[in-house]
């Protein structure tokens, strides 16, 4: 076996069909991209067919395969009929990224029950639905799948101004270990990638000058990462033969943010 034809069957997700909640957003479409590229057929989900559009055609340029769903992480409803359209388009599913969520930097104390709730839903609710959704659907057909949730290294550490969305990120994180530990013995591996400071769309409202130059300074690699620097661990997590014993973890790619505290 050649050393190309070793990578290939290690990482190779070839005949896989991979649902990305927020896959217009740029980490996810990202993360979609690299998936693509290791031969999966990636649906991308959100609410902006547009945007949609432009990650696509990134991906079909490179002669990868993949398609928009519209859908709500907020609404159950949505999520049962992403996957009713996915299983009648594809065929199967068998990976899922939940990487839908919003953020907020309001003080707590200005914090309203409605925000509260609104951050929690769409970051908290939206991986609890789709993994009951999808959960069900691996379970009840034998599928050996990778759930894959998209967590913080706020989850980790809570990180100020962004309270709400620390908390919603903690409780990812305790999800998906009861999660894998409940669902290991059928095959669904669930593990939470943890992303450190990237240039995303969802953070630049929170990013003032000051508020970059405390991450860098607590950041090993004295920088920001770059969005295909996920890809990596996105296809370790993902592939059933690299990743057939990984379940429950917290895979960081943040530079070594969380390694330290001062």
């Amino acid at each position: 076996m050649s050393h190309n034809e070793y990578l290939n069957d290690l990482f190779s997700l070839a005949g896989k069909v991979a649902v990305v909640t927020g896959g217009t957003g740029e980490l996810c479409s990202t993360m979609a991209y690299g998936m693509a590229m290791a031969g999966a057929e990636v649906v991308l989900v959100g609410r902006d067919e547009e945007k949609a559009a432009k990650r696509l055609e990134k991906i079909h340029a490179d002669g990868g395969n993949g398609y928009f769903v519209a859908a709500d992480a907020t609404n159950r409803e949505s999520i049962n009929a992403l996957l009713d359209t996915v299983v009648a388009r594809s065929g199967r599913t068998d990976i899922l990224v939940n990487g839908a969520g919003t953020n907020s930097p309001t003080p707590f104390l200005e914090v309203t029950d409605r925000e509260f709730h609104h951050i929690m839903d769409v970051n908290l609710g939206g991986i609890f639905r789709a993994c009951q959704v999808f959960g069900n659907y691996f379970l009840s057909r034998d599928i050996e799948a990778s759930i894959i949730n998209i967590g913080s290294v706020s989850g980790i550490n809570p990180l100020s101004r962004v309270f709400t969305y620390s908390a919603s990120k903690a409780a990812i994180h305790n999800l998906t270990r009861n999660l894998a530990h409940e669902w290991a013995d059928r095959d669904i591996r669930v593990n939470t990638l943890v992303p450190g400071f990237f240039p995303a769309e969802q953070n630049r409202k929170v990013l003032d000058k000051s508020r970059v130059a405390d991450i860098l300074r607590h950041t090993p690699a004295s920088r920001f990462g770059n969005p295909d620097e996920l890809i990596g661990a996105t296809l370790l997590l993902a592939s059933n033969r690299a990743g057939s014993f990984i379940t429950g973890i917290e895979l960081s790619v943040d530079g070594g943010f969380s390694a330290t505290t001062i």
